[in-house]
């Protein structure tokens, strides 16, 4: 930008925020003045009105008294000597026109009728009913309009606003332009410098300073600044040629890098075929122990059966002990492969997460169990519409494992209770939904809880509680696979809680 631009942009600037305060500040006062001499006006005329209705009335109040119209009259045309007043009109005490007034060249006229008692203002005029009392008995109404030119004097109002704030403007031009011939010049001086600064690069200038006041301060401000740029620009130029010795490094470094990456990518090949060669081989393992170890089990089973039904009367009771035993850790033996296939078929089977609600299928678990224990009496809450996300397959077995153990566990209690529910625990798990199932059966040792979703991990005899020991290895599984996490709260013979979270929590419902 030139010193000229500077300078008028400047000029432009100061003039303009003087022209507008000294505008604002006569606009404010001047609309002010109006307003209160408007209103000052207007409560005039009002008054003015009202103390000629009261002088008519005292007037016409005989003429009233004795029905004389023509004197009633006679005193309403009194009313020419005030050139305001443009009609009046007399009415009885019945209401009806008793005398009347019409300037010469009005051309409205009066109601036929009187209104209420008052004064009202339209634009110019302001007219106005009072009743003429005497000794407390109304005579009659008396009314008149006067011109009082309200409208006009508002209207010379803003015409006398607009001249002072011309005038004024006018004399804010000229001390505006008196006023700044002082004050840019110490501006102009620092924007040289500056410009030159720019084009030259040149640091080490300075702007001379030419007053003391807070443009001096800010001439001293600029020349620090200067000052303090020279200074970086140094230690800059020393910083880039660190920096081109780094960047040299950091590409050698880079090279390495990128080497490594590819060395890295040719070992994550290698060690992906090498997984997949050992789920395949897994596959393999699992398929053979499903059928080489149920086959020999089948066979033990199928003759130790066929042995009892042969020769089972002629066995002692300790040889029937001991093929019911045998026959016993056969299906156990059974039931363990089967779990342990489950288990490893978790980590690989495909979720296909969808809406579920929670209740029904619980509802449904609870039922195969009566029907499995037709004599047992187990009082079972289930919270009714609790919804999840989850794998529909994965979700149910779950629920099963969890629900068994609940429905085993209290077997020897003589009053067993269930209760499947959902709540929130900002603790354990802030903003989601915790699933519970609680039961008040043997429970457990918590200090033990940290055996509780091992495999094979017990914390009751087998003669007690029948089981293989994986089925909650089997439901934290499950729920790991669904992003969530289970925990348990028990005490011996109090009962226990299984308390659990999923991916993508439904939320309370029906809350």
């Amino acid at each position: 930008m030139s010193c000229s631009r500077l300078k008028n942009s400047l000029r432009l600037k100061v003039m303009l925020a003087i022209l507008v305060t000294t505008a604002v500040a006569l606009i404010v006062a001047t609309v002010t003045m109006l307003v209160l001499n408007l209103r000052d006006f207007r409560g005039i005329a009002v008054r003015d009105i009202q103390t000629q209705l009261e002088l008519i009335g005292r007037a016409t109040a005989p003429a009233l008294q004795f029905g004389d119209a023509a004197v009633a009259a006679e005193n309403l045309s009194l009313l020419d000597i005030r050139p305001r007043f443009e009609a009046a009109a007399l009415y009885d005490a019945s209401g009806q026109l008793f005398a009347s007034y019409v300037r010469t060249g009005y051309e409205g006229g009066f109601s036929s009728t009187p209104g209420s008692e008052g004064v009202s203002i339209e634009r110019d005029t302001v007219s106005a009913f009072e009743r003429i009392i005497v000794d407390g008995e109304v005579l009659g109404t008396i009314y008149a309009r006067a011109n009082y030119r309200l409208h006009q004097r508002f209207i010379e109002g803003i015409g006398v606003i607009l001249l002072i704030i011309f005038l004024a403007l006018m004399v804010a031009i000229f001390v505006s332009n008196w006023f700044q011939s002082f004050l840019i010049r110490p501006v102009l001086e620092i924007s040289r410098v500056s410009r030159e600064v720019i084009s030259k690069r040149d640091y080490s200038l300075r702007a001379v300073k030419m007053s003391d006041d807070e443009v001096g301060t800010l001439a001293d401000s600029f020349n620090a600044m200067l000052a303090e740029i020279e200074q970086r620009d140094a230690e800059q130029e020393k910083s880039n040629r660190e920096m081109q010795k780094e960047v040299a490094e950091r590409r050698r470094v880079e090279n390495e890098i990128m080497l490594l990456n590819r060395e890295l990518d040719l070992r994550v090949k290698k060690r992906t075929k090498q997984l997949e060669q050992t789920n395949a081989e897994l596959e393999s393992f699992a398929y053979s122990v499903s059928h080489d170890l149920r086959a020999p089990l089948r066979s033990i089973d199928g003759y130790s059966e066929a042995l009892i039904d042969e020769v089972g009367e002629d066995l002692s009771t300790e040889a029937a002990r001991y093929l019911d035993k045998i026959r016993g850790s056969t299906r156990r033996m059974g039931q363990l492969i089967e779990d342990l296939l489950n288990l490893s078929r978790l980590s690989r089977a495909d979720l296909k997460p969808v809406q579920l609600d929670l209740s029904t299928i619980a509802h449904q678990v609870i039922e195969e169990l009566r029907q499995r224990a037709p004599d047992r009496n187990v009082d079972v809450t289930i919270r009714a519409g609790m919804q999840a996300c989850g794998d529909p397959r994965l979700v149910r077995l779950m629920l099963e494992n969890l629900l068994e153990n609940a429905w085993k566990f209290t077997s020897t209690v003589e009053h067993p209770a269930l209760e499947v529910g959902v709540m929130h625990d900002h603790v354990q798990a802030p903003g989601r939904a915790v699933y519970f199932v609680r039961d008040n059966g043997v429970g457990f040792d918590m200090a033990y809880s940290q055996n509780l979703f091992g495999v094979f991990h017990r914390l009751h005899a087998h003669s007690e509680f029948p089981g293989t020991g994986i089925g909650l290895a089997t439901v934290q599984r499950i729920v790991q696979r669904h992003g969530g996490r289970i925990w348990a709260n028990a005490a011996p013979g109090e009962g226990a809680v299984f308390f659990f979270t999923l991916s993508s929590d439904g939320g309370l419902v029906n809350s």
